[in-house]
């Protein structure tokens, strides 16, 4: 079954995460199955990856954002498995650091922006100052900002204002930009925080501060639906990825990269005169 992205795609309407599904029929009737195709995306997007590297012409950011146990590390970790970490850079961003706070909020991120030629990923972004810092408010108070410039009536639809100008600049100087909202089901989360506690090797994944933020989760929602509706453009598009089947959800965000990529039309550099002089003067040594 041949993947949509489109089908995925946040179009200019208001957002009800409601109607979007956190689970759909998968493309794969076996893990066979599933494996072979994640194989043939991982192929594809190392092929195009090399072409991407050696054009040099785009920059490509892919951002993750998601709830807790949503699968943002392992979506990551099977679909770049086959990418040559030399094109490829992944960041995490944790709670900000005391020098991070003296900046704007985006600054630590833009530092880790992809160069022209790479594929960069954020495993949460930026966005994380219009989704956490929405639903808990006393962060934004606690940032050092003037009290006139946190006025929480007006400071969340600036910070919109302020991602979407970034990303417009980004798209106007090579980048482009995937964003992907992986849409988990809160029954789903519960069920793996369970499988987190069972496994040893999981119980690190796990604290009680994951717990405290299930209460959030109707805030949360609101902040999603608000920040997808607010910052998915044209040129920076949202995609929500139904994300309680991990399996299928790899197959989707990994669609959507392919996607993303074949979409800049990239070819290898073309060889001049003086190039092929040169490779014929280095075969000539060569063969002595």
């Amino acid at each position: 079954m041949k993947i949509n992205s489109k089908d995925f795609r946040v179009r200019g309407e208001k957002v009800n995460l409601k109607k979007w599904p956190t689970i759909i029929k998968p493309f794969c009737n076996s893990k066979k199955g599933y494996q072979e195709l994640l194989e043939e995306h991982v192929e594809a997007l190392s092929s195009l990856q090399r072409l991407h590297y050696a054009s040099g012409h785009y920059a490509l950011l892919v951002i993750f954002q998601a709830l807790d146990a949503a699968g943002k590390d392992g979506s990551i970790r099977h679909i770049m498995s086959g990418v040559n970490p030399e094109g490829c850079e992944v960041f995490s961003f944790k709670q900000p650091s005391a020098e991070e706070l003296k900046h704007d909020f985006l600054w630590r991120t833009t530092c880790r922006l992809p160069e022209r030629g790479r594929i960069g990923i954020f495993n949460r972004s930026y966005y994380e100052e219009v989704l956490v810092v929405r639903v808990h408010p006393e962060i934004l108070r606690n940032q050092g900002l003037p009290k006139k410039l946190r006025d929480e009536k007006n400071i969340w639809k600036e910070r919109y204002r302020s991602i979407v100008d970034l990303e417009e600049h980004l798209y106007r100087n090579g980048t482009r930009i995937v964003k992907i909202f992986l849409h988990l089901s809160k029954n789903q989360q519960r069920k793996r925080f369970l499988e987190r506690l069972d496994e040893p090797d999981k119980n690190w994944k796990f604290s009680l501060s994951d717990i405290h933020e299930r209460k959030y989760w109707k805030n949360y929602t609101k902040a999603y639906e608000q920040c997808l509706h607010a910052t998915a453009t044209h040129d920076a598009p949202w995609y929500v990825v139904p994300a309680d089947d991990k399996e299928n959800a790899r197959l989707i965000v990994s669609g959507i990269v392919l996607d993303r990529l074949k979409d800049l039309k990239m070819a290898y550099p073309k060889t001049t005169g003086k190039r092929r002089g040169e490779l014929k003067l280095i075969a000539k040594h060569l063969a002595k």
